[in-house]
């Protein structure tokens, strides 16, 4: 009879790491990381508490900077092997990717020049399968969804009136190196199809999506009365991959998920906030896929602080998005996303 039982509890426990199917779980995160977490007190050690809580199977991250001769990849899986979790990392700069599994392979896809983005890709290998994981943060410059909302989105001075002229919207965001770096993605990512592996993509896009500046939201935080089909999130869309927010939470009004600027205790408005007379809300952190016959997606959701910043003034304006709520000290100015995968 205790044999019988061991057996059981055995079996319940496989099945539940591992799952009878055969199935087992991934969990991918996106996060800006605000200067390395140096702008907000304490920051740093806020941000591998955050890490190592999450542990994520996969980490994109933005905004790092190697400060004083520094290699944030290094120091930062130190500091994750210090909180018991283990992760592989390579030098990089603006962005950055952690994995749980050793790295076979990796690349700078977009290389960093005179602060218009970046991007990187590392491979590695999960259960015999192959994963091509590419961390950006895209281009902040020529940034046209600031112009819409009455600010110059090269300088972030006021202008007389909001430019709501479609065509030259899209001219000044086009005008950005954002849709370049994207396309140097999808050549990349076209190699890596061809080599079998599962495709994940992650950053900072600084651009907005067409999926949210639609009908619905057209009198929303500022989008004055327009729908406009912004370039990145069109680019992945248009070459089979698919935006996890949008795919779990598809109504832009009821779940916006805008993830900047978060509503960060530790920071002054003034430093969360680019437009303090405007609504900035917006959704500019993504995590896209390439769909796989093996990859089902479970979960997504934000990861930051409730409320947001809104003309200046903190707000908590509710919305349904999921959060997951920070420990303790925030150390950015953006939400990130947790993604959690059913693999095969």
């Amino acid at each position: 009879m205790m044999k019988m039982l061991k057996t059981f509890v055995f079996c319940l426990l496989a099945c539940t790491l591992f799952s009878c199917s055969g199935e087992r779980k991934m969990k991918f995160l996106q996060l800006n990381v605000w200067q390395e977490g140096t702008v907000v007190e304490h920051g740093y050690e806020a941000l591998a508490d955050e890490l190592a809580r999450v542990d994520a199977d996969f980490v994109m991250l933005s905004e790092v900077r190697n400060y004083n001769g520094t290699n944030f990849s290094k120091r930062i899986t130190e500091s994750l092997r210090q909180r018991g979790k283990t992760y592989y990392s390579f030098y990089s700069y603006d962005s950055g990717l952690l994995s749980r599994y050793p790295i076979i392979d990796s690349a700078t896809i977009f290389p960093e020049k005179d602060d218009h983005g970046s991007m990187y890709k590392l491979v590695a290998e999960v259960d015999g399968r192959r994963y091509a994981i590419y961390s950006a943060h895209l281009d902040y410059l020529s940034c046209a969804y600031y112009d819409v909302r009455g600010y110059d989105g090269n300088n972030w001075r006021l202008l007389e009136r909001p430019l709501t002229d479609i065509d030259s919207i899209m001219a000044k965001n086009v005008a950005s190196l954002r849709d370049d770096a994207i396309r140097k993605f999808l050549a990349d990512a076209a190699v890596e199809r061809e080599k079998g592996s599962r495709i994940i993509i992650g950053g900072d896009f600084n651009e907005p999506s067409h999926r949210d500046w639609c009908e619905a939201t057209a009198q929303t935080a500022d989008h004055q009365g327009l729908v406009i089909p912004w370039t990145v999130t069109s680019l992945l869309e248009e070459n089979g991959y698919t935006d996890v927010y949008r795919e779990k939470y598809p109504d832009p009004l009821k779940y916006p998920g805008y993830t900047y600027p978060a509503n960060t205790s530790g920071a002054k408005i003034k430093k969360l906030s680019w437009a303090l007379k405007a609504d900035e809300r917006e959704r500019i952190d993504y995590i896209f896929y390439l769909p796989d016959e093996g990859l089902t997606l479970r979960d997504v959701s934000l990861i930051g602080p409730r409320g947001f910043i809104i003309r200046g003034e903190r707000s908590d304006v509710p919305t349904a998005d999921p959060v997951i709520e920070p420990l303790g000290v925030w150390p950015t100015d953006h939400k990130g996303l947790v993604a959690e995968f059913d693999v095969k």
